[in-house]
């Protein structure tokens, strides 16, 4: 398991001490992790974007990819850190030009994510952001769609880890980093 990415302890007091359980949703036996009361937090958002894309900060990154939807919220400000592109990893339908699709399965259903199939070229070196690493499909599912774009993947971003749901091991030999566990 990946040491947390940030390194100080008042950030991570301060953003568990702002997360937000919420019990039976989006279904019943789920406990959500809100991540809203964060992000209204202007400096601790900041602060969170930060300790998000400085372990990335060395590496040459064209794109940051963030999955819909919170994902769009914390990797737009890591690609503007990172002085890199943005690409949307979207819900079927909701892209307007020519796409490319995964399907893959949730802890409580089935998705599938697209991305535009120009969105960052052949050998596109991408970041993949998103606010919780749970069981792991959606990130895998991600990566195998930003992959067949042509991208290389260098690592993947996340504001929260729920270890106990074991999505590390959907990611082998993959670099991730995270600023939050729980």
């Amino acid at each position: 398991m990946n040491p947390s990415s940030a390194t100080d302890p008042e950030l991570v007091a301060a953003a568990l001490a702002a997360l937000r359980d919420v019990a039976d949703f989006p279904r019943p036996g789920i406990r959500f992790k809100d991540i809203t009361p964060l992000l209204g937090d202007a400096a601790l958002f900041a602060r969170l974007t930060r300790a998000m894309a400085k372990p990335f900060e060395a590496m040459a990154i064209s794109h940051v990819a963030g999955i819909e939807s919170r994902g769009f919220i914390l990797g737009a400000p890591v690609a503007q850190h990172l002085d890199a592109g943005f690409i949307p990893l979207r819900k079927p339908g909701k892209l307007p030009h020519r796409t490319r699709r995964v399907e893959y399965a949730l802890e409580y259903g089935t998705d599938a994510l697209e991305a535009h199939a120009d969105a960052c070229g052949e050998g596109g070196s991408v970041l993949l952001v998103d606010d919780v690493l749970a069981t792991g499909g959606t990130a895998a599912a991600a990566v195998e769609l930003l992959e067949g774009l042509g991208a290389t993947v260098v690592g993947c971003s996340f504001l929260l880890a729920i270890d106990a749901l074991g999505g590390a091991g959907r990611l082998p030999g993959r670099r991730f980093e995270t600023v939050l566990h729980v």
